[in-house]
């Protein structure tokens, strides 16, 4: 199965957040003063003065509630504007990228809005939109958000100004958590089940939605506390926006599967009265996407193709580079198919754009932006530049770069640009110095010894700080803090340079990544729970085959050492049968029974979910009668003691011990 961008790990943080308080933080520190002129020259190279895009935002307000306050199950919020009333000032924050400010105020903006007859959505409630359509007798919901308290609260604000027709369809346009997670908010599973509800989205949704973070979901949730900054306190010296959304909600995650999907390039249906025309975008923004355009309404929804932003060709918590040259080309084929038919284009996250001159603009654009980064990547890398050379030497045209759809909030130029690198050359950049160079604490040893030792960088590396050479003072202190971990003066010099690379970062991600940064060298790994990779939900999602692969993923190798075993695995609700086998200290799988095997496990795929879950254990179901285990019954036993567990809040700015 491939991966997609959101999906489990996001379940992982969510559930961290939910049940941990932010740590305690040391103070951050003020802007040096060359942040201050970097964010002074900042502000000389774009048109603030054009406020095309506050007067979209506003468009068709209709209302919203306080602060866009959803209160969640415990004493913190699920989601809540309030802590960004820092962003209402007049003027930029010394400690925020100038242009960055510009979009966070943009995504602060809340409410219900009116897109056109029929269509409406609600906005600023979670890092999507949820987007309502107005059927001849009751709702079709895209994108019910990321949690279940936030899609909940934005139906009740819909009520509040709208008719209370009955939600009849969920449509969902790609298989990120943040447009499916809060379903059951909208709907319920019973009213899906007996036939009230509808639920639909884009071929092989089921396989992507959870599958692209179930093996390597533990480093993703660790990373994207990174990305998003969800440790980091709101305010002008903390977490400020993630360039495509505000923040991620507090809350429930869930997941109704489809009842119904879109498996044609190019698939119109009716829906209640309304027309619909589905276009696949397999492998742009989501390895699984839809994209549609409702023509009783003139309205093309780009999904998560076109945004506001340049979005991530490589998303910096790790996935899948994705396809540029592909994705230009699907948004070139919408623009062709709908864009002489569109007045208004929207998306689920940010703002809708008006007008087919302004929307021919916007698409191409977009679509130019990603295939100039794809193809002068190429260009650049078969003169022999290497990844690092292209981020450096690559830049936007002037016609690009100065327009504020396509500044890098989300996805950078500098990382879209090593992705290209990588999905086509790799890691390798063919230098053989770099073939198999020492592993990183050696290799930080090494260098603080041909630089003299660690009080000799710190001396050179000071003064590099007061010349503002920032990129370079955390390099060098990273290789110190990995050299010697216990090095306090050089933890806190690195983190007082990521600290100013964050205050100067146009980029959300990036500014999130540099502060948790600093936050973890000044005070260490959090000391906070992990959220699990998994809930019942999602589980029900993840195949019999991916649930085997997981395991692999987890087995021990040198438990496993010299060890063999061959076990049978019938599952009586789907009459799946595999064969399971330890030998070379590698789990391998295959559809089937073997007659020799040691022992045959029968139960149904609930139970193990159960199991999964921690809601019972093997011993406890075979007492319960729901596990039948025929042969020698200690293998299974054998076999689950093989098995890892991950830790969740492992280091990222320092070595592990």
């Amino acid at each position: 199965m491939t991966p997609s961008s959101f999906s489990v790990a996001l379940v992982a943080l969510a559930c961290a957040l939910c049940s941990a308080q932010a740590p305690a933080q040391i103070a951050p520190k003020p802007p040096e003063a060359a942040t201050l002129k970097a964010n002074a020259d900042m502000a000389r190279t774009l048109p603030f003065a054009n406020r095309q895009d506050f007067e979209d935002a506003m468009r068709g307000f209709i209302g919203t509630v306080p602060d866009a306050l959803v209160p969640g199950a415990g004493p913190r919020p699920a989601w809540s504007m309030k802590p960004y009333d820092f962003l209402k000032a007049s003027e930029p924050a010394d400690t925020v990228n100038p242009s960055l400010w510009r979009q966070a105020q943009l995504n602060a903006i809340h409410g219900l809005f009116r897109v056109t007859d029929r269509v409406y959505q609600v906005r600023g409630f979670d890092i999507a939109n949820m987007t309502i359509v107005e059927g001849d007798t009751s709702l079709i919901v895209i994108d019910p958000l990321l949690t279940a308290e936030t899609a909940r609260a934005a139906l009740a604000l819909y009520y509040q100004h709208r008719p209370k027709k009955p939600v009849g369809t969920v449509i969902y346009t790609h298989g990120h958590a943040d447009h499916f997670g809060g379903v059951k908010g909208v709907a319920s599973e019973a009213d899906v089940a007996a036939g009230k509800v509808q639920v639909i989205a884009p071929s092989g949704f089921m396989e992507t939605a959870v599958a692209e973070n179930i093996l390597a979901g533990n480093a993703m949730s660790r990373r994207s506390q990174y990305q998003f900054g969800s440790l980091l306190p709101p305010g002008a010296r903390g977490q400020v926006d993630t360039g495509l959304g505000k923040a991620l909600a507090r809350g429930t995650i869930t997941l109704i599967a489809p009842t119904s999907t879109i498996d044609k390039a190019t698939e119109e249906r009716t829906i209640d009265g309304v027309q619909f025309v589905f276009q696949l975008v397999p492998g742009s923004e989501a390895p699984s996407e839809m994209l549609m355009y409702l023509p009783q309404f003139r309205v093309l929804n780009m999904a998560e193709d076109v945004t506001h932003t340049m979005h991530n060709l490589y998303t910096i918590r790790g996935a899948e580079v994705r396809d540029g040259n592909l994705w230009a080309k699907y948004i070139d084929q919408a623009r062709v198919a709908f864009g002489d038919r569109t007045d208004v284009l929207i998306a689920q996250h940010h703002w809708p754009t008006t007008g087919q001159g302004r929307i021919a603009d916007l698409l191409k654009k977009q679509r130019d932006m990603y295939k100039f980064i794809n193809d002068q990547s190429l260009r650049l890398l078969n003169q022999g530049y290497t990844a690092a050379d292209i981020a450096e030497t690559l830049r936007m045209p002037a016609s690009l770069a100065q327009e504020w759809s396509t500044r890098g909030y989300y996805g950078t130029l500098r990382h879209n640009a090593k992705a290209v690198y990588q999905k086509y050359l790799g890691w390798y950049d063919a230098n053989p110095a770099n073939l198999n160079p020492l592993p990183p604490v050696d290799y930080a040893r090494k260098t603080v010894e041909y630089m003299g030792g660690a009080d000799a960088v710190l001396a050179r590396a000071r003064d590099d700080f007061r010349k503002g050479e920032y990129r370079w003072v955390a390099s060098a202190m990273s290789q110190v803090v990995y050299a010697d971990p216990a090095n306090r003066a050089a933890r806190e010099l690195g983190a007082d340079a990521l600290e100013q690379l964050g205050y100067q970062s146009e980029a959300g991600t990036w500014r999130s990544a540099y502060l948790v940064g600093a936050m973890e060298l000044r005070g260490g790994v959090p000391k906070i729970p992990g959220g699990s990779s998994s809930n019942a939900d999602t589980l029900k999602a993840v195949s019999n085959d991916l649930f085997f692969d997981f395991l692999g993923v987890r087995l021990d190798a040198a438990k496993a050492e010299g060890k063999t075993m061959v076990i049978n695995w019938n599952f009586t609700d789907s009459n799946q049968q595999f064969v399971l086998t330890l030998e070379n200290s590698a789990l391998t799988h295959i559809a089937g029974q073997e007659a020799q095997a040691d022992a045959t496990v029968t139960l149904s795929r609930a139970t193990l979910d159960a199991v999964t879950l921690k809601e019972t254990s093997f011993p406890a179901a075979v007492l319960a009668g729901k596990v039948k285990i025929e042969g020698n019954r200690a293998k299974l036993g054998e076999l689950m003691s093989m098995l890892d567990t991950f830790e969740p809040m492992f280091p990222v700015v320092e070595p592990r011990k």
